[in-house]
């Protein structure tokens, strides 16, 4: 990956409509994230957390600003350009899963490459289900497999390309509580393990928890942001990668508890 961050966002703004109906949802983002970081983004319904997602992975354009991915310049791109990078260097999971009921689970896997124009990769495609522990499903269809094993193959279909940034959101939305741990455990070794950076957008503490830092958003700006406390490396909890723990997401609630309070906000540095 060229250019020292993988993700960049400068002065980024995003305006829907004109005139007095206008409705700013980005006021100004300027964002770095570090190859290799894992970054929750939180906030109240309506503080931009869809828009700011979008507009990072190249999914919407902004009004203004710009947008790098792994050193590329994004913002100006032609859509069929845009849409090839989206094929290779960006990864998606979605609540919703994503997957084609029609086609294998290496099917769904593989899918990137398949819409990228190139020889889908079974090794590699055994290799990332080998990393979410799937790799004696290969062969069956999403229908045969529960909630989370299927948000395993749409992790799995996110890494296959080796993408300079996985944007992951509201992942365990639809998830309990254990199958929602299982799925953070694995982002979590994605980024510790093989050096993936994850973008989380979530409503959910207990979820922020597992990233690195998490950045708040209110009215369209990042306002706050609360950096883990210790190690978030290997270590002997949860299948050998660290737990956040109770206190970081209680901190964190506590975060939204205070910006949903009518206050002012001052804009802090991310």
């Amino acid at each position: 990956m060229s250019g020292d961050w993988a993700v960049e966002l400068h002065g980024i703004r995003k305006r829907y409509g004109r005139g007095r109906t206008a409705v700013h949802a980005l006021r100004g983002v300027d964002l770095t994230l570090r190859p290799g970081s894992y970054t929750a983004v939180m906030g109240p319904s309506g503080s931009g957390k869809s828009t700011f997602l979008q507009c990072a992975a190249g999914l919407d354009r902004p009004t203004a600003g710009t947008v790098r991915l792994g050193g590329t310049e994004i913002t100006g791109m032609k859509e069929n350009k845009l849409t090839a990078l989206r094929r290779t260097r960006i990864g998606f999971v979605f609540q919703a899963f994503n997957l084609l009921p029609s086609l294998t689970v290496e099917q769904n896997v593989v899918l990137p490459m398949r819409l990228a124009g190139h020889r889908p990769d079974r090794r590699r495609a055994a290799e990332v289900l080998h990393q979410v522990g799937l790799a004696d499903k290969a062969r069956r269809r999403p229908g045969q497999l529960s909630g989370g094993q299927q948000q395993r193959v749409a992790i799995a279909r996110a890494l296959v390309t080796r993408p300079d940034v996985v944007f992951a959101d509201e992942p365990t939305g639809a998830l309990d509580t254990t199958t929602a741990t299982e799925i953070l455990t694995l982002l979590r070794g994605a980024v510790d393990t093989h050096g993936a950076t994850v973008v989380m957008v979530t409503h959910d503490p207990a979820a922020a928890a597992w990233a690195d830092r998490v950045l708040f958003l209110s009215d369209g700006e990042i306002v706050d942001h609360l950096d883990r406390e210790g190690p978030a490396g290997p270590g002997p909890d949860r299948g050998g990668l660290r737990d956040p723990g109770r206190a970081h997401a209680d901190r964190i609630a506590a975060r939204m508890t205070a910006l949903a309070a009518p206050r002012t906000h001052s804009k802090a540095a991310a």
